[in-house]
């Protein structure tokens, strides 16, 4: 469905079904001399045989069925040059149907022309395939009032469409770079200027084309060959793909991902071999030979480890839904990232988006052709990119089945990148051997060591409870000690800021140094919003069976409305960005071993329920009864 980029400027042309595309596109090729004779021929024959005048339409119908019915079916496309600048046009479907063919055909162009038929005003279809542009990223975007012809070239009837048009793109936050009226079927203001338009002293089409900037090159974009095949050929592994954006060459240094593994390129290899250069860049089709003999499967993405993409198993996204059957939460589906396939969870559907009015619901059940804004998790590590990277990797599809159900992009906006939690920069490490044993600090402390890691939202009661806590443990003769969020930033994590990113380098620091407490016999109270769930999974994995995850599940609006700090406030007035709850997520645990909630429960409650659990699984005493 995401064709792979090509060279020459794509401009896609969109709008609702029947509103002159296809004309349009058939005009403007004529009038460039850009139609072989034969062409043209075909399309006389075809009007001739259907009793018409030429109908330009008949150029990019390709497909019977698209004659039959006088639709167009699929994403037509169709090269021309002129002034120097080489274009590709898509035509893509305005058939509510085909819209599937519609994103594909988008998902590959650089900016777009919007139809709009002068008769039949904005239409349904026309506000969709507007927002599907925004969806995939699309900018630049020139409005053509076409059929002019039909309204006797009223221009007041242009100025109104033409309001309506910029007011819809206004609230998508797209401004149009121009409004062109235009009569396709006759060829006004296609490439000159009509005196049946001398009313208007804008833009033709092709002078506003000539106004459009190409997207940066994406050989100029870091590398990405996502690996398609892996070859061995005598005692050589080759690494089959292509080149989706960047260059590579001999003896760059490059990262697997998400395996995260070091290499470096021995060898850029085509065919036929002889040919073979010491460099690659984005549209070619290679093989890579690394220097260390890995074992790599299709999926994997080779970069060079300075800029290589996002690894995550968990990531908000925009997607329009193409399913026959209605999507919701708790859907299991297949992504398609690049080459890679995952099984994924559909885990929240944040908001619906109404096409026709933008307006946003709080989700539920996407009907087909609904858009909508989603949470998706990965049991595995995914290489992704941000919407407007390379786009390989920012662009997805979702299968289920083997039918494609779904087109979206990636939003990592509230997610960090979690390559930086999970890679490990250090080698030759040798472990230390302790004389005194685990066993030998549990007997002489009396009680297991561990972590009781809280976690919740800001003003849910997690450093009151902790400091409560660790003053009754203390007086009961436990080993304790508190690792509240605030101390921790003001010295080890003072160089973090609140970026996802740097949130989840906290997470990875304070869950090592608990570990390590909790290694020494400690009992470990640490009292961190920790919002990310992966991140506290890698805390639970630092620290074993010694890990207990205590879930404040109080709720957000209590939260809010005790606002201990003050932090509450200054979100809501924009002071703090990324703010839990609030601009920024929050997953709660699946599986916590101790919820507890302090809008329903007090805080003596929940403290006494605290020292009850602690005595019945760490004391030794208790343990043996």
């Amino acid at each position: 469905m995401m064709a792979e980029s090509e060279p020459g400027f794509g401009l896609v042309v969109a709008g609702h079904v029947d509103h002159g595309k296809s004309t349009l596109i058939g005009r403007l090729l004529y009038e460039l001399d850009a139609l072989p004779p034969e062409a043209r021929a075909r399309v006389e024959a075809a009007s001739t045989r259907r009793g018409r005048p030429l109908e330009w339409a008949f150029l990019l119908d390709a497909f019977q069925a698209e004659r039959d019915q006088g639709v167009t079916i699929d994403s037509s496309r169709v090269r021309f040059h002129h002034d120097g600048q080489s274009y590709r046009i898509i035509d893509a479907p305005g058939h509510r149907e085909f819209i599937t063919n519609m994103v594909a055909g988008a998902a590959d162009a650089d900016a777009a022309l919007l139809l709009v038929d002068a008769a039949d005003g904005v239409r349904e279809q026309t506000r969709r395939h507007a927002s599907l542009l925004h969806l995939l990223g699309l900018s630049q975007i020139i409005v053509v009032v076409n059929k002019m012809d039909l309204v006797n070239h009223d221009q007041s009837r242009f100025a109104a469409i033409a309001d309506e048009v910029r007011s819809y793109l206004g609230e998508l936050g797209l401004t149009p770079l121009t409004v062109v009226p235009v009569a396709a079927a006759t060829g006004a203001n296609v490439t000159q200027p009509a005196a049946t338009l001398a009313w208007h002293h804008g833009d033709t089409v092709l002078s506003a084309l000539a106004r459009l900037t190409a997207k940066p090159s994406l050989a100029d974009q870091p590398f990405r060959l996502p690996v398609q095949h892996v070859y061995r050929v005598g005692e050589r592994r080759l690494l089959a793909g292509r080149v989706t954006s960047g260059k590579i060459k001999r003896g760059d240094p490059v990262v697997l991902s998400p395996s995260n593994r070091l290499s470096a390129v021995a060898a850029v290899e085509t065919w036929p071999p002889e040919t073979s250069p010491a460099e690659a860049m984005a549209g070619q089709s290679i093989a890579l030979e690394l220097t260390d003999d890995l074992f790599v499967e299709r999926g994997e993405v080779v970069s060079h480890e300075a800029d290589a993409p996002m690894e995550t198993n968990v990531f908000a996204a925009r997607l329009v839904w193409l399913g026959q059957r209605p999507l919701e939460a708790g859907d299991g589906l297949t992504i398609k990232l690049g080459t890679a396939r995952h099984p994924v969870i559909v885990e929240a559907v944040r908001a619906r988006i109404d096409p026709d009015t933008l307006a946003r619901d709080a989700g539920g059940i996407v009907s087909r052709h609904g858009i909508a804004e989603v949470l998706l998790r990965t049991p595995a590590m995914a290489v992704v990119e941000m919407a407007g990277g390379p786009p390989a990797l920012a662009r997805f599809v979702l299968l289920d089945g083997f039918d494609v159900v779904a087109g979206g992009t990636v939003d990592m906006h509230d997610y960090p990148d979690q390559r930086l939690s999970i890679t490990r920069r250090s080698s030759n490490l040798t472990p230390v051997l302790h004389k005194v044993t685990a066993d030998m600090r549990v007997r002489q402390k009396g009680h297991q060591g561990g972590v009781l890691w809280f976690t919740g939202l800001s003003g849910s009661g997690k450093s009151t409870l902790a400091i409560a806590l660790e003053q009754a443990l203390f007086r009961r003769g436990y080993h304790v000690y508190v690792l509240d969020g605030d101390n921790v930033r003001a010295g080890l994590n003072s160089n973090l800021g609140f970026t996802p990113e740097d949130r989840a380098e906290n997470i990875r620091r304070v869950g090592e140094v608990a570990a390590l407490f909790a290694d020494a016999g400690e009992i470990v109270i640490s009292a961190f919003i920790s919002p990310y769930r992966a991140d506290r999974e890698r805390a639970r994995q630092a620290a074993g069976s010694r890990f207990h995850e205590v879930h404040l599940s109080t709720d957000v609006t209590v939260c809010e409305e005790r606002d201990p700090k003050g932090l509450y406030a200054r979100a809501r007035r924009g002071e703090i960005a990324d703010f839990t709850g609030i601009s920024a997520p929050y997953e709660a645990p699946d599986s916590a071993e101790l919820v507890l909630d302090t809008a329903s429960a007090s805080i003596d409650h929940c403290l006494e329920t605290l020292v009850e659990y602690v005595t019945t699984r760490f004391r030794l005493d208790s343990r043996s009864d």
